[in-house]
């Protein structure tokens, strides 16, 4: 029997991909304090291999560190690398009583840095994670060396899901993400390959539903406004050297906001990823972290 750790739900066991139970098995917790809350806050993140600038990785909407389980190892080959559960996502402790918003999410993401990091990172943020990590940028330039977007989103502002927000239409919102079929729909269109949209793909983007106010904090995140589009004149202020990774199949997000990203963002330049939709990082890991370890040593 596989061993993983004692604070995942119990449907971890039918992981049955290699990267994806390896993963598993190393995510750890750290209580993190922050001025949120009076009580700290048990962080879920995932770090593996050492050397390098440490490279920061930041999943996407209602998601979790397994989001990364075919690249972070990949990068952990050259780099001391970081996955961690942003708060009000994955498996990080929902408590109650923090307003789950852009600003907690922030304030949360830099005390898990400074505590267990506390060095200017490359951080890498995907889909809604992109999102975060400018935000992050912007605010806490100092612990930024370098900035990587992902089929970012932050050109679009707030969440689909907001005009179903109000009672008894959220908790009727949540049950709907909370079902199997329309997770295993919304992956199907996040590949330009469907067969990616394996069961066990499905048990990854699923498990961290069952942990105690998963939908309250969606809820309460979505009812936030989530992330609002950052304008032009925002984005220019962002000093760092940025890689802009874009699937050429992205069917979420669409192609064009990659080509804004990069006429937006000063010191930055474009890839695009073939054969790819809106998850390269899952599609072709392989490419992906190559020229996130090439980018990284410039």
């Amino acid at each position: 029997m596989t061993m993983f750790p004692s604070f995942l739900p119990a449907t971890v066991n039918q992981l049955t991909e290699p990267t994806s139970i390896a993963l598993a098995q190393r995510i750890q917790t750290q209580a993190i304090a922050t001025p949120l809350d009076n009580q700290s806050i048990t962080t879920s993140y995932v770090n593996q291999g050492s050397g390098g600038t440490p490279i920061l990785l930041i999943h996407g909407f209602d998601s979790s560190v397994l989001e990364f389980r075919r690249l972070l190892p990949l990068l952990a080959q050259e780099n001391e690398t970081w996955a961690v559960d942003l708060l009000g996502f994955g498996f990080t402790d929902r408590l109650s009583g923090i307003a789950f918003s852009p600003t907690a999410i922030k304030t949360h993401l830099y005390h898990f840095w400074k505590t267990l990091i506390n060095q200017p990172v490359i951080l890498v943020g995907a889909s809604m994670g992109g999102a975060a990590a400018i935000d992050f940028t912007l605010t806490y330039p100092e612990a930024v060396e370098k900035l990587v977007l992902i089929d970012s989103a932050g050109l679009k502002g707030g969440s689909p899901l907001t005009k179903f927000m109000f009672p008894p239409l959220d908790t009727w919102a949540t049950g709907f993400l909370r079902s199997l079929k329309v997770r295993d729909r919304i992956a199907r269109s996040a590949y330009k390959d469907p067969s990616f949209a394996s069961v066990d793909a499905l048990y990854c983007a699923a498990l961290h539903l069952e942990m105690v106010n998963w939908s309250q904090a969606l809820i309460a995140f979505t009812k936030s406004g989530g992330y609002s589009a950052f304008r032009f004149k925002k984005l220019a202020e962002i000093q760092q050297p940025t890689l802009i990774l874009w699937g050429d199949a992205d069917k979420i997000l669409g192609t064009e906001d990659g080509k804004r990203f990069k006429r937006a963002i000063p010191h930055s330049k474009l890839i695009w990823i073939a054969n790819s939709g809106h998850v390269p990082h899952l599609e072709q890991p392989k490419i992906t972290a190559e020229h996130i370890i090439e980018f990284g040593r410039e």
